[in-house]
């Protein structure tokens, strides 16, 4: 079933909104394709060791770091018998980073350093502030998308961001 019409058959009779589900890591970068390909096979989610993946919209795999973090182990690749997820040499799992939002404790002067003692690659730094604490920044270059800070962050103040986007 075509996308308009799966969104039809749910009352939804306006164009769906461009927002795109965040796809399980290495997944064909355009959307439609990837809804064409996928089987909703579920073994991508099934082999997933931290339960990151999980069936979304019309039983298409998405990520939902709520609880966990992904650790880019690639089970979900080798187990996609339609081949949407493809792990290439050099290429990144995603192209989001993590975005530290105002919810965050340390922008209201409350010490906490979750996000980064969970961060393996140690993309968030702390820059220390003059007669306040220290404020995580997030190095883009650095960060692979993981998203253990996000499922870490006591007040949800973390989310994923792509390039130029949300």
């Amino acid at each position: 079933m075509d996308n308009s019409r799966r969104f039809f058959l749910r009352g939804q009779f306006s164009k769906p909104p461009a927002h795109q589900a965040p796809r399980p890591p290495w997944a064909l970068e355009d959307d439609a394709l990837f809804v064409k390909q996928c089987t909703r096979c579920a073994a991508c989610i099934q082999a997933c060791p931290t339960s990151v993946l999980k069936a979304g919209d019309g039983g298409f795999p998405e990520v939902s770091f709520q609880s966990n973090g992904c650790d880019l182990c690639g089970q979900c690749v080798t187990v996609c018998e339609p081949h949407v997820l493809m792990r290439a040499p050099a290429a990144p799992a995603w192209r989001w980073h993590a975005d530290i939002g105002a919810g965050c404790l340390g922008q209201q002067q409350v010490e906490c350093r979750v996000c980064g003692e969970f961060c393996d690659v140690q993309a968030i730094r702390f820059k220390p502030r003059l007669g306040g604490v220290a404020i995580p920044e997030v190095q883009v270059a650095a960060c692979t998308g993981c998203g253990h800070c996000v499922s870490k962050c006591p007040t949800q103040a973390i989310q994923m961001k792509t390039p130029g986007g949300t």
